[in-house]
C-alpha cells in the first residue's frame, strides 16, 4: 500500500501535468494514440520548442513515454491503465456537469445519467 507521502507525490505530479492548458491538450491528443512532436505542434498550433518543453514535463511526471524511432521519438501515454484512468476521469468530470450529456449508456452509478435518459 502506498504511503500518504507517496500518494501525495503522485497527486502533485498529476496536477502539475494537467495544470497547463497546452499540456492538457497534448494529453488529450495522446489519448487518441501515439504522436510525434512535429505532428503535435502542427495539430495544436504550438511551436516545436513549446511542445518539446511540455513533453519533457509530462515525461518527467511519468505520464508519457518517448519511444525512439530512428532519429525521431514517438510519444504516448506511459501505460494503458493510465490512459484508461485519464479517460475515466474525463467521463466522471463531464458526468458531474449537469449540462453535459451522459457519455456512457451502460452507466450504473447511482445519481448519474438518470436525468438524461
Amino acid at each position: 500500500m502506498l504511503s500518504l507521502t507517496t500518494r501525495l507525490d503522485v497527486m502533485n505530479r498529476i496536477g502539475r501535468a494537467m495544470a497547463d492548458p497546452s499540456r492538457s491538450r497534448i494529453l488529450l491528443m495522446l489519448l487518441g494514440g501515439p504522436a510525434y512532436p512535429a505532428q503535435i505542434a502542427a495539430e495544436l498550433g504550438l511551436t516545436r520548442q513549446n511542445v518539446s518543453n511540455h513533453l519533457t514535463c509530462l515525461r518527467d511526471c511519468g505520464i508519457v513515454v518517448a519511444e525512439p524511432e530512428g532519429r525521431q521519438h514517438r510519444y504516448e501515454i506511459a501505460d494503458a491503465h493510465l490512459a484508461q484512468a485519464l479517460d475515466g476521469l474525463l467521463g466522471v468530470v463531464l458526468a458531474v456537469d449537469a449540462s453535459a450529456p451522459c457519455s456512457d449508456e451502460a452507466c450504473r452509478v447511482p445519481g448519474c445519467c438518470e436525468t438524461t435518459r
